[in-house]
């Protein structure tokens, strides 16, 4: 694992490269207007130092995964894709999943779920019982069969239960990340596994794509580390298709995080916890 000192100057690195590519690429962002592209900047500089001083174990949906390049007359970047919610082509009835360990990580009481003949078929309804209300999810089998299985095997197991919504984040990136029972962005289940729909062949290479308003995603620190954590956005959000899409918020699931948006980040700030704690007291999985 890089130390504190590589993961800055390859943060840092990185920051350099986005920045030029603002200079010669089109901005495609859904509002086009400059407050929100100048938001967009600062919140991608507060981002990449906010990464480059974390473990490289955390996490995230960055602002840099966001599509927010300068507007030029010469070129134009790729417009987004809309999420479909459905694979090109339909998994077989059942399918294999594989969760390995993840080395170094502290399981926090999970165990490691079942992979063997895991149903493509049909919707799991979760309902994940805040201090803010109810959130109640519509799981898709059918576009991410391994990760429903393993966020209703963690559901099952009370994984969730007590834990905290631990970050908010708006302007292009509307989402509330939850999952992480240290409360910390860098806690998990002690297993992994690979990624799914959109990010797997389903998304062209680079392709942006719009996660809808109400859908459900995974968050992740790397290529096929998807571990508890996951995001609910409570607007569209155009990021790079890296995150695997698994369901869709139910109409009582977007009243409550709507609810929640509304309070704003703590301090008023991009990217930081909600204003207003959101502990998460029960989730319970119907068959």
């Amino acid at each position: 694992m890089p130390d504190n000192k590589k993961r800055s100057e390859e943060a840092l690195a990185n920051l350099n490269r986005e920045l030029k590519s603002r200079e010669r690429k089109t901005k495609t962002r859904p509002v086009g207007v400059a407050l929100i592209a100048l938001l967009a900047i600062v919140a991608l500089v507060g981002g990449v130092w906010f990464m480059a001083s974390r473990d490289s174990s955390d996490e995230e949906i960055t602002a840099e995964d966001q599509n927010t390049t300068e507007t030029t007359e010469s070129e134009e970047q790729p417009e987004a894709v809309a999420l479909t919610g459905k694979r090109a082509e339909a998994l077989p009835e059942t399918v294999t999943c594989e969760y390995p360990a993840t080395e170094g990580q502290d399981s926090n009481g999970a165990t490691v779920p079942n992979g063997d003949g895991i149903s493509t078929k049909g919707t799991v309804k979760v309902n994940f019982a805040t201090n803010q209300g109810d959130m109640e999810m519509e799981l898709d089998r059918s576009v991410a069969p391994c990760t429903v299985n393993a966020i209703t095997h963690l559901a099952d197991e009370g994984y969730y239960d007590g834990s905290v919504c631990h970050r908010m984040t708006s302007g292009g990136l509307n989402v509330l990340q939850c999952g992480d029972p240290t409360g910390t962005g860098s806690g998990g289940p002690g297993f992994s596994f690979a990624n799914e729909y959109p990010t797997e062949k389903d998304a062209e290479a680079g392709q942006p794509v719009t996660y809808p308003k109400g859908s459900i995603a995974m968050a992740n620190s790397g290529k096929d580390t998807n571990g508890s954590q996951f995001f609910v956005n409570y607007a569209d959000s155009q990021l790079a298709p890296d995150y695997t899409y698994f369901g869709q918020l139910t109409e009582k699931g977007q009243e409550t995080l709507e609810k929640i948006a509304e309070k704003g980040v703590e301090g008023g700030q991009p990217d930081g916890k909600p204003a207003e704690e959101v502990k998460i007291d029960k989730v319970s999985v119907e068959s």
